[in-house]
């Protein structure tokens, strides 16, 4: 029986949990803090067509991510799992200069023969958008895609834990590397996972490397509506927020992007209510809507904004993965997938290489 620690009970590490959860030789734990998680703090829209990055190998990555949902639903399906963290109910583009809308519609179009999942691409004006979402103005014309879908990543997290039925222990740890594997609290494992978001650097620091991962902390606020909005897209206009209706008469606006604020988990009231006023124009509603509550999480970013995963460099069985960004709950079950098919020597549609983990995690020049 093989034994595994998963660190960071996250969307990666709670993936990589459940597929690994499915082999009868392997035995999981998952360690988690619990505190700062990205993704109990993401607003979860999969939408990755219309990104106009020249990263082709992180597009490629985001592009299978979304496809995977389809993969991952399935399975859990099978393991009798409820599926109703996810759904796709449509994305709405906006753009100040709406004379882009036509460039990025191509742009999907051209997209669409390589991800179906796009569904129905349209350039709509806002009577035909407000069939859709009613209320919504501000604009003139908006490009609508069918196939974008929301996530609530915290019970995603729940269902993939749930499903694998592993122990999942709540402290910080620090990894000990012994003859015989690596040591954890009073446990010996034979593998390990490292999936602690922006908090690589505290896990590897103490072991001889340095970590090109910095925090980016991000806020959002959630709103009870007097209207089930299950059906409704989600709004992406310019700038920072996003409005996501959720199932439940739930609507969440976000998120933040804050680079100069450290691990700092602290609500920032202005910094909300500014959000809040910025979106007023586009949803008038929202001033009538309850304020519900407040999140904060931390996202890790690299300093060329690519995500990586694989082995650790030189620590033979450690593997890890981070740098996932603002688009963590894309690219996060498809890392998991993969570092848990890596764990047993197999590969995937994705080529580590591509995301190398050398690039980002050095032995420190002694």
């Amino acid at each position: 029986m093989k034994k595994v620690a998963i660190v960071g009970a996250g969307i990666v590490g709670a993936t990589a949990a459940y597929y690994l959860s499915k082999e009868a030789d392997v035995k999981v734990t998952v360690y988690d803090h619990g505190l700062g998680q990205a993704t109990k703090a993401a607003a979860g829209i999969i939408s990755p067509w219309f990104s106009k990055r020249r990263n082709k190998a992180w597009y490629k990555m985001a592009r299978l991510g979304a496809d995977f949902y389809i993969d991952l639903l399935n399975d859990l399906q099978e393991s009798v799992q409820e599926v109703d963290f996810y759904q796709r109910s449509g994305v709405f583009l906006l753009k100040k200069d709406e004379s882009k809308l036509e460039e990025l519609y191509k742009l999907a179009l051209q997209r669409k023969d390589e991800s179906p999942l796009i569904g129905e691409l349209a350039i709509l004006d806002q009577a035909t958008a407000s069939n859709l979402f009613p209320g919504l103005e501000g604009f003139e014309r908006l490009l609508y895609a069918s196939g974008g879908a929301r996530v609530d990543g915290q019970l995603l997290v729940t269902r993939l834990l749930e499903a694998s039925q592993v122990k999942v222990i709540k402290d910080r740890v620090t990894i000990i590397p012994v003859s015989s594997g690596y040591q954890i609290g009073n446990q010996i494992f034979d593998q390990v996972v490292l999936a602690t978001g922006a908090w690589l650097g505290d896990i590897l620091e103490p072991l001889g490397y340095e970590v090109d991962v910095r925090p980016q902390k991000g806020q959002l606020r959630d709103y009870q509506v007097d209207l089930d909005m299950a059906s409704y897209p989600v709004v992406m206009p310019e700038g920072e927020w996003d409005l996501i209706p959720f199932p439940g008469s739930k609507l969440s606006l976000g998120a933040t992007h804050e680079n100069d604020m450290g691990f700092d988990l602290a609500v920032d009231e202005n910094l909300l209510q500014q959000m809040a006023e910025a979106a007023g124009p586009f949803y008038p509603s929202l001033k009538d809507a309850v304020l519900s509550g407040e999140r904060v999480g931390i996202r890790a970013y690299t300093s060329d904004f690519s995500p990586f995963f694989g082995q650790v460099p030189n620590l033979s069985g450690v593997f890890v993965a981070s740098g996932l960004g603002s688009s963590g709950l894309t690219t996060g079950p498809i890392i998991g997938y993969h570092l848990a098919q890596m764990l047993q020597g197999k590969s995937g549609v994705l080529d580590p290489a591509d995301y190398p983990t050398e690039r980002y995690i050095k032995q420190k020049q002694t």
